[in-house]
């Protein structure tokens, strides 16, 4: 399978994807109705929080469509102004990944990224997953995590890392 584990992609997506839905429950308790969160930047040159979530979704979904899935939700535009919408956004993508089912013998070879006007990179789909996708998706997630800090949410490694808390076991005196 080109040496990727396509059921361990899978996986990887969707718990980060439940990572980000774990993050805005949290954002929504804590702050009510003031959603100025989703405004939120680390620095006045970066993308708001909204739109991270946004960059963050695009990865599974990139990498859904690139599996051949069947019926890609529509794509909501990256300056979403609701927190239902950005919500609903990550909903959608994971649903969307968790219908890849069995399509391993559709999944291409390689890959080929458009990034920018007369601008493409072409690889093969394990550097495609993990040297694109994958960084690409931490990089937005950790920007969402720390906006989300800086507004005054309190959270922290054990909600990024909300995919371990099923390993994690508390030793005996």
């Amino acid at each position: 399978m080109h040496g990727l584990d396509l059921p361990g992609t899978i996986a990887l997506f969707t718990s980060r994807l439940d990572t980000l839905a774990h993050l805005l429950s949290k954002a929504e308790a804590h702050f009510g109705a003031d959603h100025s969160f989703l405004d939120g930047r680390v620095a006045p040159d970066m993308l708001p929080f909204r739109t991270q979530v946004f960059y963050a979704c695009n990865q599974p979904h990139n990498f859904a469509l690139w599996c051949g899935a069947s019926q890609p939700p529509l794509q909501p535009s990256s300056d979403a102004a609701t927190l239902e919408q950005v919500r609903g956004h990550v909903e959608a993508t994971k649903a969307l990944v968790l219908s890849l089912g069995n399509i391993q013998a559709s999944v291409p070879k390689r890959a080929r990224i458009v990034l920018g006007p007369k601008l493409h990179a072409e690889m093969p789909a394990y550097e495609y997953v993990n040297d694109f996708l994958v960084p690409n998706l931490y990089f937005h997630l950790v920007t969402a995590y720390a906006i989300l800090r800086m507004a005054g949410l309190p959270i922290g490694k054990a909600d990024y890392m909300q995919h371990m808390r099923d390993l994690v076991v508390q030793d005996s005196p």
